[in-house]
Parts: structure tokens; sequence; C-alpha cells
């Protein structure tokens, strides 16, 4: 089985128990590539990473 059809199956599943399919979002916004240190717990840290202070 290829990545597609496992992600149609997964997604199809879903589906038929009465969810509703969303598009997907980039993982790294062009808009702001530093939260990727919020999952991470960082975000207070941020701007230390960053060089910004």
């Amino acid at each position: 089985m290829k990545t597609d059809e496992l992600r149609e199956k997964y997604l199809a599943f879903f589906e038929s128990k009465g969810h509703h399919r969303q598009a997907s979002d980039v993982l790294v916004p062009t808009w702001d590539p530093s939260v990727l240190f919020t999952p991470a717990g960082m975000n207070q840290c941020k701007d230390h990473f960053l060089g910004k202070v």
C-alpha cells in the first residue's frame, strides 16, 4: 500500500464516522516560523533563540 492510499483510508474512516475533512495547513507558517517553539514549550525563550535578545 502506498502512502497516499493509506492516508485516504485513514481520512475515509473518520468521514464514515461523521467527521468532516479539512484542508491541510502548512507545517512551518511563512508568517511566523518560530511557532515551532510553542509545541516544544519554549515560546518564552523564542527571542533568545532567534537572536533578538
